[in-house]
């Protein structure tokens, strides 16, 4: 291991190193071989804040303090918290490796940094419900996979007396208005509603700021204004077990009502990444403790899980996620594959909220949250796992389902959501599936399934 000398750093919003020529700092010249400004390209691009990055993680890995401390001081100055998306992002990196440092115990110095200097707390906000509903509005990144979740749903239990929704979302049931007042519209006696929620007990933003029964007291009441029975249940359980208490009570309930003929419809909205994916195997490593992440189809939890789904006969489940990967156990490839995907928040947000607003700043907030998880931790504390969508659709058919395509009406009323909100989003169909685009970059997807 490299030993080095720890010097004090000043705090980070004091440093005024120049930038423009690092090699001419004279009292700490840079080492041989590291990138000036000329092979990165403007310090100011997306690309040098990148490699800046990039450089950073292997110095912090390999317990370079003084590496780490002159890349950060030029961070730093390129990445202030308040300026343009790009450089809020790599700020936001910035903040995540310092809290890595902090956390693995690995360069000391960048750790004292953060406990005598820099305030890494991320003030995620709790949202009441009002609040939260008006926050998943702001853009189409939950409202996309909510529209064209609710139209497939309002079309398969068509005919039904007895709609059993088993409601796998990170945003609180946030879906669910909308749906029951689609449902209020659509059927002239409507169906009675078995509403089943996951009451995870680990905090992932958004944060709400009332328990799931109060929750339920307050969708029963709306769902009744509608002239529609509902009851709610909420099962506590956790990720880290792949929902394994869930889905046996789950069992346990359906097997009690499923000769009544009532319809299950599972609705998995950008939670099921944070269960593990890691596999026990020694097929692709010679250490039979390494996780291996290059075969969904070999036993992990989220295929166990999936397989349990099937196992239940659900009459349709609807998945929904960001279509991106953070999966690798190589740090590098994950920083990359974050600062290539989460630029996209940070862009659209400069086109909907002004700056300083709280709203901005609780958006902001919760994108933090998730750069910090993703670099800062390891292990069952690690749950941004995203996975793209070529990977869900291949854990989907060897759990035994088959993919269903949108019906024209559902892609129209997503299409007549997008109008509604900034040039920039877009709406493309791949195969079965459609997917949520920014800028022609893909951002969230959505798929159908039933039972093969």
């Amino acid at each position: 291991m490299m030993q080095f000398t720890e010097t004090p750093l000043p705090p980070l919003h004091q440093i005024t190193t120049p930038i423009s020529n690092p090699t001419m700092n004279k009292s700490r010249p840079w080492p041989a071989g590291f990138p000036t400004s000329k092979s990165l390209g403007s310090f100011g691009d997306a690309n040098c804040m990148e490699q800046l990055l990039v450089h950073c993680v292997n110095a912090i890995e390999s317990n370079d303090a003084t590496l780490s401390q002159q890349i950060l001081w030029v961070l730093n100055n390129i990445a202030p918290p308040d300026g343009d998306s790009n450089q809020r992002l790599a700020c936001a990196f910035l903040r995540a490796l310092i809290a890595r440092a902090a956390r693995t115990g690995t360069c000391k110095l960048l750790a004292s940094m953060e406990s005598a200097h820099f305030n890494l707390a991320i003030d995620t906000h709790k949202f009441s419900i009002i609040e939260l509903a008006s926050f998943v509005d702001l853009t189409p990144w939950h409202r996309f996979g909510y529209t064209a979740a609710n139209a497939a749903i309002l079309e398969a239990v068509e005919g039904y007396v007895v709609v059993h929704i088993v409601d796998l979302s990170l945003t609180h049931c946030m879906q669910i208005p909308t749906l029951i007042d689609a449902i209020a519209n659509r059927f002239e006696v409507p169906p009675l509603i078995k509403l089943t929620v996951a009451g995870a007990i680990e905090d992932v933003p958004p944060l709400l700021d009332l328990s799931y029964e109060e929750l339920g007291s307050k969708l029963v009441n709306f769902a009744r204004s509608r002239n529609v029975i509902m009851e709610f249940r909420v099962i506590p359980s956790s990720y880290a077990d792949g929902f394994s208490s869930f889905i046996e009570q789950l069992r346990v309930q359906h097997l009690v009502y499923a000769e009544s003929g009532e319809a299950l419809v599972i609705n998995c909205h950008m939670m099921l990444h944070c269960i593990p994916e890691e596999t026990l195997s020694g097929i692709h490593s010679t250490n039979s403790n390494t996780y291996s992440y290059e075969s969904p189809s070999i036993s992990s939890f989220r295929s166990m899980f999936l397989k349990s789904l099937r196992s239940l006969d659900p009459t349709l489940v609807v998945l929904v996620d960001e279509d991106a990967d953070f999966t690798s156990n190589n740090l590098v490839s994950r920083l990359k594959s974050a600062f290539n995907y989460l630029w996209i928040p940070y862009d659209t947000v400069d086109t909907f909220l002004p700056r300083g607003s709280l709203q901005r700043q609780w958006y902001e907030a919760d994108i933090s949250w998730k750069i910090e998880n993703v670099i800062a931790h390891e292990g069952l504390q690690r749950v941004e796992r995203l996975e793209p969508k070529c990977r869900w659709i291949q854990r989907m058919r060897n759990a035994n389902f088959r993919g269903i395509s949108f019906a024209e009406d559902a892609i129209s009323e997503v299409k007549t959501m997008l109008d509604e909100h900034a040039a920039g989003w877009g709406l493309k169909k791949e195969d079965d599936d459609i997917v949520l685009t920014w800028k022609g970059h893909n951002v969230v997807f959505a798929s159908a399934w039933l039972p093969a």
